[in-house]
């Protein structure tokens, strides 16, 4: 069996969507796209550090898997975060049947809950799950996530995809790590409390 983190970044009003690019996803006129530029490198460094050493397997929404196939298919393996998204196998949530291009790409097939059960069950490495805010709301719906692995930036947006929507199940969880940027963004890192 294994674990199924959730990686994503946050403003502080606890919005997801489009943290680095304007045109990211600007659905619903989500005009505040690129919230997170400023402080994006030095995230990313502990990002690289804290969440992309270990092995993973990354499991992705249709949308999440096009950005970055878009950026990092055919990228310099020179860049170890390229090399490393390169290298991990894809599991991608769709309900398109276009192809996937992307080395090491899998499509789940079935219904998202039984789907991401059954591949939690078989051996491999962690699961990772960047972004994918649709997924990540069935996820949490099915009771299906084990760690948290927020950034939570020193900016508020107002409206926008939130991580928690309503209407989600009361959990405890019990803090793992935590630190902090030198610009002021915080990561915490959450796994589910025992019992």
């Amino acid at each position: 069996m294994r674990k199924l983190a959730l990686l994503t970044f946050l403003t502080l009003d606890g919005v997801m969507q489009a943290p680095s690019d304007p045109g990211e996803d600007p659905s619903d006129g989500f005009a505040a796209g690129g919230w997170a530029r400023p402080w994006w490198d030095e995230v990313m460094a502990q990002v690289a550090v804290e969440a992309m050493a270990e092995p993973y397997d990354l499991l992705l929404g249709r949308k999440t898997y096009e950005s970055f196939a878009r950026s990092f298919e055919g990228a310099d393996l020179g860049d170890p975060v390229a090399r490393k998204l390169n290298d991990a196998t894809k599991h991608v949530v769709t309900s398109r049947s276009s192809e996937l291009r992307w080395i090491h790409s899998r499509r789940v097939e079935g219904e998202v809950g039984t789907a991401v059960s059954q591949l939690k069950a078989q051996d491999g490495p962690l699961l990772q799950v960047h972004g994918s805010w649709q997924l990540a709301q069935a996820l949490i719906a099915h009771d299906l996530v084990d760690e948290l692995r927020l950034w939570v930036f020193p900016v508020v947006v107002g409206g926008g995809k939130r991580l928690f929507e309503g209407g989600q199940p009361a959990r405890q969880l019990s803090l793992l790590r935590s630190a902090r940027t030198p610009g002021g963004a915080v990561m915490a890192i959450y796994e589910r409390a025992a019992g």
